[in-house]
């Protein structure tokens, strides 16, 4: 079904409010302007009959007459004179024998009849002791006026219809132009269009929609740079391997590697194979963290045995790399509701990333303990650390690699964003810092399996 739209809606809806308060003050008006110009109409017949009494004039024959000129206004008003006076028979079509009576005692009548021509008015007058006039007028005549009055409110409500649906057509247009406008943007938007900039017009809240859209545009084309750039860097980070392992295993089926040579490339194949697997892990569970089908399952856990056994795995690794490891594990042990194998996944990471920008030379501590409510991890070292502005977008994807790229090493950003995915998955935290010793500090909070105030009370 065809939906209607704004423009027609609008005229409609003013056509039908215009039509509504003409028909409302048609019928508040008609009956007041009838009303008024029958009493007008009474009003000036009283007048003629006080003019007729007063001007009665009797003739040499007995007959009463009147002036040229007042006879001359009674005919152009289509009125009828009458005089009547004690036991009057014969009397006028509407004229009672009550009204006569009243006007020949000396009292004036003014009243309506109905006749075989239609409504009447009916005025008298005394003019003389048992004698008096009665001026009978076509109520249609009297009512000319009222007509008059009703065709030109008439015409003033058409007019006011008319001029309401051309303001609606105006208002119509002021308001569906930048709603198509803005509407037209979106589906450029939606077609993979960028650069799209929708002039703010309107009603405010249409104004708003399209500073919205502005804004949304704007965030898109971000987003999308982000990605493209974190899509080059992960195809760089994958590249580099693939073209390790390709180079050694061509050198293998050519036969250029013999003796010991062997082993080496192999050693160095399975390294390279290790950091593909570890970056593609990454990669899935970066992409799966947010689905259905990725299974966070928290039991307690004891920090402390967690990071002496990351922290003698990283031990050689740092040895080989002649960075010194210190780790800091609690004296007691710090009991956490976490998942074991992601929390480990979170160390992991955390020295993954230090270990990439520490010079040789430099140093990592490894360190743990209760905060609060909260089981802490942290992770410092010695490299070129963090700006300020870097501490709030550290664990998002590709951002970092973007801004240091080229100037000092840097990694896809992976496994930060892992880290701070892994932690609000474990209903915990992660934040990033200034270390002591003059590079960054990673900290991830998991709560504690028992509170230290809990556990005291206990």
């Amino acid at each position: 079904m065809k939906r209607l739209g704004i423009l027609p809606a609008t005229v409609l809806l003013a056509v039908a409010v215009a039509t509504i308060a003409a028909v409302v003050a048609a019928l508040v008006s008609l009956p007041l302007i009838r009303g008024n110009a029958e009493a007008l109409a009474t009003a000036e017949l009283a007048r003629l009959a006080d003019l007729t009494a007063t001007a009665l004039r009797v003739d040499p024959q007995g007959r009463y007459v009147l002036p040229p000129r007042v006879a001359g206004v009674l005919q152009a008003e289509q009125v009828t004179a009458y005089v009547v006076g004690p036991g009057a028979e014969e009397l006028p079509e509407g004229v009672t024998t009550d009204e006569v009576a009243a006007v020949t005692t000396g009292s004036g009548v003014e009243a309506q009849a109905e006749t075989s021509a239609g409504t009447v008015l009916v005025v008298g007058r005394p003019f003389e002791p048992g004698f008096g006039v009665i001026l009978v007028q076509p109520l249609s005549v009297a009512g000319g006026t009222a007509t008059e009055l009703i065709a030109r409110l008439l015409i003033a409500l058409v007019i006011g219809l008319a001029i309401a649906v051309a303001i609606a057509l105006v208002a119509g247009a002021w308001l569906t132009t930048p709603l198509r406008r803005a509407a037209d943007a979106a589906l450029r938007l939606g077609r993979g269009e960028r650069g799209i900039h929708v002039r703010p017009e309107g009603p405010a809240e249409v104004a708003d929609m399209a500073e919205a859209l502005n804004r949304l545009a704007a965030a898109l084309a971000v987003s999308e740079g982000r990605q493209r750039e974190f899509l080059l860097s992960v195809s760089h980070e994958l590249r580099t391997p693939i073209t390790s392992v390709r180079g050694y295993a061509e050198a293998l089926a050519d036969g250029l590697v013999e003796g010991e040579d062997v082993a080496r490339t192999g050693s160095v194949m399975a390294a390279e194979t290790h950091r593909l697997d570890r970056l593609v892990s990454d990669l899935l569970d970066l992409a799966r963290l947010r689905a259905d089908d990725f299974v966070i399952e928290c039991v307690d856990v004891d920090l402390g045995e967690m990071l002496n056994d990351a922290s003698e795995v990283w031990a050689d690794r740092c040895e080989r790399a002649d960075i010194a490891l210190r780790a800091e594990v609690p004296a007691t042990p710090v009991i956490v509701r976490a998942d074991p194998l992601r929390l480990r996944q979170v160390i992991d990471n955390l020295a993954e990333n230090a270990l990439r920008v520490v010079p040789v030379g430099g140093v990592i501590v490894m360190t743990g303990g209760a905060e609060g409510d909260w089981g802490v991890v942290e992770v410092r070292d010695s490299g070129p650390g963090l700006a300020p502005e870097d501490r709030d977008v550290a664990f998002e994807p590709g951002i970092l690699h973007e801004r240091y790229r080229g100037l000092r090493p840097v990694g896809t950003g992976l496994g930060l964003a892992l880290v701070g995915r892994l932690a609000t998955g474990m209903d915990g935290w992660a934040r990033a810092g200034s270390a002591a010793e003059g590079g960054a500090s990673f900290t991830v909070g998991v709560p504690l399996a028992v509170a230290p105030d809990r556990a005291g009370s206990a």
